[in-house]
């Protein structure tokens, strides 16, 4: 089951990542603290993103680094569109 739930992460976080929503980095270095953190809200993408990053201060530090780099880079996007 598990491994089914895995394969619904990986997807939808493909698909999210269409949408400029997570990053094969991110997916690579998140996967573990989704799991931990956010296991229920597994497969929206949209949802555990939310919830990583209210979960950001336990965070695994390469997670953490993902996370608050994706924020810094949709910072500049919006920037770059004004």
């Amino acid at each position: 089951m598990r491994s089914f739930g895995l394969s619904l992460f990986f997807l939808f976080f493909a698909v999210a990542a269409a949408s400029a929503q997570g990053t094969a980095r991110q997916r690579s270095a998140c996967t573990d603290d989704a799991y931990r953190f956010c296991e229920k809200l597994v497969p929206d993408a949209v949802a555990v993103e939310h919830c990583l990053k209210a979960n950001i201060g336990s965070l695994s530090r390469p997670c953490r680094r993902e996370i608050a780099g994706a924020g810094q880079a949709t910072k500049k996007k919006k920037r770059g569109r004004r």
